[in-house]
Parts: structure tokens; C-alpha cells; sequence
């Protein structure tokens, strides 16, 4: 779900950053043990919006309930980011907010719109560091501030469609994907696509260059913060491997039959309903199959990776939900009981990843013997322990990175922009442009 709130969220976090210079806010420093049992209700924003996710949450809140009967939860579903940001702005936040966007972490935690919480991590004698994966220790948190907590993880790999194969292996290479892709298309009398072996453009739903990027195993940002994407040739391998494929179907025709897709978080996927033979995915897919489409014959594996890249077959793309205390919460002690309920208690991390299949984010959940592990969804687990699978640096302008770079790819695969390296020696100027802006903020 990161690559539909990244571009809402943008906009917002870049007018934030010069209104709440000065304003931060200090988490209380709690005592633990000693908190008020007093009756208080609590605001609890969240982006999970699918039957099957919602039920979920409801069950783990009713899990929360028992052990904190003199808190009420109020929750609103199907939140964004850049509400949860004018919430802030307009001093009126919810106590607890969850967000789908990773990609913001820094600004979050830079523009104050998250407290540190930090000092309720020593209050409640957490060591974040030994809890948490490194990577997902990595990502929540900037320039020392820890201002959300990892609530589950995602990871990206490969889907497809057993019948659709027709005996072949899912693809380890990128010649390999665009070979079986073409074979496995199918067009009418008219040459219109109905069946196609994998849709390439950066618009089809999950193929973000945040997600693909790992195929080739491409850099976003130099140790000084500066954009790599130019300098770096895997940007280029991956880039001119898309357009190669989108050019053999036709920019048009694919298109054409993109746009013919349903929602992607619907019955109507064009996986669930055999339009595509294989796509590019997370994990959370497979819960969506068990209510959606159960009776689809479906296998899942890693993303194929630039044919000199052998070695890195196996990685992907790691990210996750996060979820913090909004500066100017009213109830910020009762927020952290079901902050820290969600974010470290193994049995709630587990009923929920056995039922939306999120990989646990916390090292005693994904160790736990109750954690279901079917083929499909071990993928995403082995994937995830890949020491070659990456996330993407925090980084001020991490959203407004992500957009440049897909809004250029746009240009480049429709053949509105047909020199590469121009394209992507402009995607460098437009995010150091940017950079130099907002470094000072």
C-alpha cells in the first residue's frame, strides 16, 4: 500500500517542515508501573481499509481491551497521511496514528508531527535495538529520533499464476521475466492484450522504482544525501529492461489494458481474476487471494534480478507500517499502552500476521511456533532474512525523491523523453535542488 500514499503525502510534508520549526515536543517521561487505571478513551487513526484487515484489528484491539479494560479505543479507519499531518497542523491530532509510508519517517520525525519516543521506551525498559530486526530498527527512526515504532513489515516478491504458466519456473533473472512474459501473453484477432505475461510500466499498481529498484540493485542517494540515481548505472539496466518490454507490447496497448484493471485492493485485482500470468507484489497479497479469489492456484517467489546480478537472487524490498504518538495527543500515556501493545506484544503481532499475512516486525513474534507458515507466505519470510534485501534510507525528501524519479520513468517509458541519460541526469538536479532547500530547514 506505500506507493498510493507517498505522492498524497508529499505535498503536505513539504509545507509542514517551515511551519513547526521550533515546536517540538517533548514525550512525558512516564513511570511505567505506574500508570493511571483511570477511564479514558483514546483516538486511533489507521489506513487498513480491506474486510479481512479490519477484522483483524478488531480482534487484536479486543486482545488490547483485556489487558487494558479502562481503555477505550476509538478507531477511524482508512486514514492517510496527509490527514494525519493537517491533524497536527490544526491542533486537533488523534492520540495514536498509524501510517503505511516508511518513506516519511524522517520528515515525521524532523518536522515534529510524531513525538520522540524515546523516553517511553527507557521508561518501559525497551531496547529497541535487540527487539527489532536491523533493518526495521533502521527505518524507524532519524538523526537519533525514534518517533514511530514498526508495527509489521512488508516485502516484495513475485506472484503468479500456476495455471498461467503452463509447467514453467517463475523467472530468476530479468531476461528470464521478459522471455516468459512474452511467451505466456495473450491478444486478440485485433492484437489487444488479454492475457499478459507481466505488465512492466512503473504505473502498474506495486512496480514503484522503490520496489523494483532492488532487481538491480540500484542506489537512491549518495553518503552526503545527494541523488545517485544518475551516476548509478543499475537505474539505466533497469530502466531500458522496462522499455524494451513495454515497447514489444506497444506502449498504447499496454496501457490500454492497464487501465482496464480494477482496484487493486478489490475482488477485481487482474491477478486474483487471470489477467496477468505473473506480477510484482507484497506479502500481504496472500491474505487478499484467501478471501478474494481461495480457489486461485497461485505460487509466489523472489523477483528476478539483473542477469549479472545471480547472486542477489533471493532479496527484495522491505518496508513496513509504522505507528506513533501525534505531537499535541491528549491522551499521550494511555496512546503508549496500545503503541507499545501493537508494536511488542508477540501474541498480537502474530493474529495479526496470520490474518492480514504481514511479516512480523519483532524477533520473539517471527520466532513464535503460532506464526503460520505456508509456502506461499515463507517467501516473504525467507526474503525477508536475506541479508541482500534492502529498504530505502531515511531521507528529508524521501517522498519528493520517489515521484521525481517515477514521474521521469513515466516520461521515459511512454517515449515522451527518449534520451535516458538526460532523464535521469534531470532527476538529479530537480532532487539536489531540492535538497538544498530543505537541508537547512
Amino acid at each position: 500500500m506505500k506507493r498510493l500514499l507517498v505522492l498524497s503525502a508529499a505535498a503536505g510534508l513539504f509545507l509542514i517542515t517551515a511551519c513547526t520549526a521550533g515546536t517540538e515536543t517533548s514525550a512525558p517521561k512516564i513511570d511505567a508501573s505506574a500508570t493511571s487505571h483511570e477511564p479514558v478513551t483514546i483516538e486511533f487513526w489507521h489506513g487498513f481499509s480491506a474486510d479481512n484487515e479490519l477484522k483483524a484489528f478488531q480482534d487484536t484491539l479486543e486482545g488490547f481491551n483485556k489487558q487494558y479494560p479502562w481503555i477505550t479505543v476509538k478507531a477511524t479507519k482508512a486514514v492517510q497521511d496527509d490527514q494525519i499531518i493537517q491533524s497536527v497542523r490544526g491542533g486537533n491530532p488523534p492520540d495514536v496514528a498509524l501510517s503505511f509510508t516508511t518513506d516519511s519517517v524522517a520528515q515525521f520525525c524532523k518536522a515534529n508531527i510524531f513525538q520522540d519516543l524515546n523516553p517511553y521506551l527507557t521508561a518501559s525498559k525497551i531496547d529497541a535495538s535487540t527487539l527489532f530486526p536491523k533493518v526495521i530498527d533502521q527505518y524507524t527512526q532519524y538523526a537519533g529520533k525514534r518517533c514511530v515504532m514498526p508495527m509489521l513489515a512488508d516485502t516484495y516478491g513475485l506472484y503468479y499464476n500456476k495455471k498461467l504458466m503452463k509447467g514453467n519456473e517463475p523467472p530468476k533473472t530479468l531476461s528470464e521475466l521478459a522471455d516468459l512474459a512474452k511467451k505466456l501473453t495473450v491478444k486478440d484477432s485485433k492484437g489487444d492484450i488479454k492475457v499478459a505475461g507481466f505488465v512492466p510500466t512503473s504505473q502498474m499498481y506495486e512496480n514503484a522504482p522503490i520496489h523494483t529498484g532492488v532487481m538491480v540493485g540500484a542506489k537512491w542517494t549518495n553518503p552526503d544525501g545527494t541523488s545517485a540515481v544518475g551516476g548509478d548505472p543499475a537505474w539505466k539496466t533497469l530502466l531500458t529492461w522496462q522499455k524494451d518490454l513495454t515497447d514489444w507490447y506497444g506502449y498504447d496497448k499496454i496501457e490500454k489494458f492497464r487501465k482496464s484493471f480494477g482496484d487493486e485492493w478489490s475482488a477485481d485485482n487482474p491477478f486474483n481474476k487471470g489477467q496477468v500470468a505473473m506480477a510484482v507484489d507484497g506479502e500481504w497479497r496472500n491474505a487478499m487471494i484467501a478471501a478474494d479469489a481461495p480457489d486461485l492456484d497461485y505460487g509466489t517467489a523472489p523477483m528476478p534480478v539483473a542477469d549479472d546480478q545471480a547472486q542477489r537472487y533471493g532479496a527484495g524490498f522491505i518496508a513496513g507500517t509504522v505507528i506513533g504518538i501525534p505531537r499535541g495527543a491528549k491522551n499521550p500515556e494511555a496512546a503508549w499502552d496500545l503503541v507499545k501493545y501493537l508494536t511488542t506484544d508477540t501474541s498480537a503481532l502474530v493474529t495479526l500476521s496470520n490474518a492480514i499475512r504481514n511479516v512480523p516486525s519483532t524477533l520473539p513474534a517471527l520466532q513464535s511456533p503460532d506464526l503460520k507458515k505456508d509456502p506461499n507466505f515463507q517467501t516473504f519470510l525467507d526474503i525477508f532474512a536475506n541479508p541482500n534485501s534492502t529498504t530505502l534510507p531515511a531521507h528529508i525528501n524521501s517522498a519528493f525523491n520517489q515521484q521525481t524519479l517515477q514521474e521521469a520513468q513515466i516520461k521515459w517509458e511512454s517515449g515522451r523523453a527518449p534520451d535516458l541519460n538526460a532523464v535521469l541526469a534531470e532527476v538529479d538536479k530537480k532532487i539536489n535542488d531540492k535538497l538544498k532547500l530543505t537541508a537547512g530547514d
